[in-house]
């Protein structure tokens, strides 16, 4: 059986399509846990399987976007527009997260709008200089809520089918 069937035949690989679909920006969790469900997972599968996914990239973003932007100005400089946008992104969104710190990020984080989430959430925290050990649970306490918001809204949908 190739990777591919397993992803998309057994639980076992439709939870784990499901955590890698969250892993990705902009998808995140608020396209995991329809995405999961969709597949066939229940609710609550989906709802783990999509914050487990979610968590995932986020201490890596805080720990190294800031070494890896500066690598990629230096390797390739061609890309310095994209890193540009990036530290512009996480500078306009730490603004939000500034005033209530460790609060403000995980409420940010948790409202299940594009734009926001585990992935930008962890770019301003890394850019306001947070420490790690203190934005990781301000950040899975915002995937979480965002979590709960996305499943009562897609069991709410997927009731109606």
């Amino acid at each position: 059986m190739d990777i591919f069937n397993w992803l998309t035949t057994t639980p076992a690989g439709e939870f784990c399509f499901t955590i890698l679909v969250s892993m990705t920006p902009v998808v995140e969790l608020r396209g995991g846990i329809p995405f999961g469900v969709a597949r066939g997972l229940p609710v609550w599968a989906a709802f783990c399987a999509a914050v487990i996914g979610n968590i995932i990239p986020a201490p890596f973003i805080v720990v190294y976007i800031r070494r890896f932007l500066q690598w990629m100005r230096k390797r390739i400089p061609a890309l310095n527009s994209l890193a540009d946008k990036i530290e512009k992104k996480a500078h306009l969104k730490g603004q939000k997260v500034t005033k209530y710190k460790y609060l403000g990020l995980m409420l940010f984080v948790a409202v299940p709008l594009p734009g926001t989430g585990a992935w930008t959430g962890a770019l301003a925290a890394a850019f306001l200089d947070m420490p790690l050990r203190k934005a990781l649970p301000s950040i899975f306490a915002g995937v979480l809520l965002a979590g709960i918001a996305v499943s009562i809204l897609t069991f709410g949908v997927a009731s109606l089918f």
